[in-house]
This record gives C-alpha cells, structure tokens and sequence, in this order.
C-alpha cells in the first residue's frame, strides 16, 4: 500500500481528508510537528510528504530534511496566499496546495512528484556542467535548463561559489545591479522561478540552498 506522511499540528482535522485518502487506497502516517516526522522518515519509506503550512519549527524541518531524505513535499496551506506560497517554495517544497482540498486534485498533485521523483538524477550523474551564455541555458549532463537571463547569471553566480554562502545584497549587487531594499522580494521570485524550472526537469531542490538570514548556497557535494 501506498504510504504518505502527513504532518499536522491540528490533528482533528486531518481526520476527513485521511478518510477520504485511504479510502483511495493510500495508507496515512499523522504526526503533529516537524521531529516526529524526522524519526517516521527514518523508519518509512513516504511516497510524499504533506505539511501543514503552520507547523511548529517549520524551518528546522526543511534543515533537517535536507539532511536526511529526498522525499517530495506538498504544502497545505488555509489559503492562498502569495507571500506564504513564495516562503514554501523558498525553503524547498516541490508543491503547494490552498484549502478546500480536492481529494482527487491532491492525489494528483502526489503521482505527479512520485514519477517526478522517480527520474531523479542521483548525485552521480553531475559529471559536467555546461553555460551557454547566449542562449542563458545550463546544460548538467543531457538536461537543458532553459533561463531567462537573470536567472542565468544568478544560477551561475552561485555554481561560481558552489559550497559558499553567498548573501542576498552581494547577489544584488553583483548580478542585479541594484541595492537590497528592505521589502524587496525581487530576488527571492527569480530564484524560486529557477527551483521551479529545475524541478521541471527533475533536479535536485538541494542545488540551490535557502540559508536563512543569510543568503544562498549552491551545493558543492551533488556537483
């Protein structure tokens, strides 16, 4: 039987949407914060992940996960809201889903990151990476990630400095040419933008690391 991991800090109401997702044929591990889930996944193999967007210590959760297992995760959020949308993806989920759930769209939503993942490109296979500098397309081995132009020079910017944290203004500047304002979010959307891209072509969310308060970090062990 098919199994998910279902992390929900309001129990009582995970009960309905389990109903109907084992009635389906879909087994469901409940827990209701992010360590209990850390010791599930070591336990079980998930087929996906969903969170509840309000889960205590959310951030340590995705630390964690970085860490520990490439399982996909979906976000459950109470609705939808862009900020929080953008946060998800900014910190690494692979999918994002508001209240009402539709139970068929949600199961959807699931095969689709379990094929997504099953093509996964394993750590091994990054043998070279290519820049194509006119056409701002990055070639890891035979996938062909197709960027705009700033998306290129960032995702390059970073591969440059693989394994160093690089911060949110010296990105700014050095690839956007402008301060960091206070509320800019310019950056954060261009790089969430690539991570969807990245997915698209089934690469790892790993590549490019949130740290939080700090900036971004290309990973130097999956290259």
């Amino acid at each position: 039987m098919k199994k998910i991991l279902l992390i929900d800090q309001q129990l009582t109401h995970s009960l309905a949407l389990c109903q109907d997702m084992e009635s389906l044929g879909y087994s469901i591990e409940i827990v209701d914060n992010a360590f209990n889930a850390l010791v599930e996944i070591e336990r079980n193999d998930f087929e996906v992940i969903l969170l509840d967007y309000f889960v205590p210590k959310m951030d340590s959760f995705w630390l964690l996960m970085a860490k520990h297992c490439q399982t996909p995760v979906i976000v459950l959020a109470n609705n939808n809201d862009d900020v929080e949308r953008m946060q998800a993806y900014e910190l690494g989920a692979d999918d994002y889903i508001a209240a009402p759930y539709n139970v068929k769209e949600l199961l959807l939503r699931v095969n689709v990151l379990r094929r997504r993942s099953d093509k996964v490109i394993h750590q091994s296979d990054f043998d070279d990476v290519l820049f194509d500098d006119v056409s701002n397309t990055v070639t890891l081995n035979t996938q062909h990630l197709k960027l705009t132009q700033t998306e290129y020079r960032l995702f390059k910017y970073l591969f440059q400095r693989k394994g160093e944290v690089v911060t949110k203004a010296e990105l700014q500047m050095r690839v956007l040419h402008k301060e960091l304002g206070e509320f800019d979010r310019n950056l954060d959307m261009h790089i969430s933008n690539t991570r969807r891209k990245m997915a698209k072509k089934c690469l790892p969310r790993e590549l490019i690391n949130t740290v939080r308060g700090k900036g971004y970090c290309f990973s130097s062990s999956l290259i």
